[in-house]
């Protein structure tokens, strides 16, 4: 059975047309009530729902910084520095001659995730060494110039990679990830 209202509404209208015009002429009380519930109704929906639309938005912090200029004038060979970029560390190591010599020469057929020096660093400038420094298995943080082969270490899971950042040993998937980055002059890198 329909609520009493729904029914006189629209069983009358269809019997007595007239009766509906006159009636849609003069707003009631009740038609005051139902426009400011649904008013309130869909005010209180927004008010509810903004937060958690709002937090899609991407972190100002994370727009800020889509790219960065870094200057390596005073990065002797073998010394790293740390950068932060996009929320993540990015690891800028001026790599000996040794260092390069020693990651030129692994087989690629030993290495889980096969990529070759020469694919992690620019052609001219082999010795700069430029990747985020997140390890690839969870998340972590790798220790530079630690580890079995040199290179970097991650503490929380035992992940060795090499002087050019390939997984070498434990459980990380793939190599350190090497940002888009760009030589700017002989001493400026621009990442992202």
């Amino acid at each position: 059975m329909l609520p009493g209202f729904f029914y006189r509404k629209f069983f009358r209208f269809r019997e007595d047309p007239a009766l509906a015009i006159s009636e849609k002429a003069e707003p009631t009380r009740r038609d005051f009530l139902y426009i400011a519930t649904g008013t309130v109704g869909a005010v209180g929906v927004a008010a509810f729902a903004w937060p958690f639309i709002d937090q899609m938005n991407p972190d100002a912090s994370t727009l800020a910084l889509s790219s960065i200029e870094v200057d390596l004038a005073g990065i002797e060979p073998g010394q790293s520095i740390k950068v932060k970029w996009r929320g993540k560390p990015v690891f800028i190591r001026n790599r000996t001659a040794r260092e390069v010599a020693d990651a030129k020469a692994v087989p690629l057929d030993i290495l889980i995730d096969p990529q070759s020096d020469e694919e992690r660093s620019v052609p001219g400038k082999e010795n700069w060494l430029i990747q985020v420094g997140v390890c690839t298995h969870l998340g972590c943080i790798p220790l530079g110039e630690s580890g079995d082969f040199g290179g970097w270490f991650c503490p929380c899971h035992g992940s060795h990679y090499d002087t050019s950042g390939r997984i070498r040993k434990g459980p990380a998937p793939k190599n350190l990830e090497i940002p888009t980055y760009s030589f700017v002059s002989d001493t400026v890198v621009k990442i992202g």
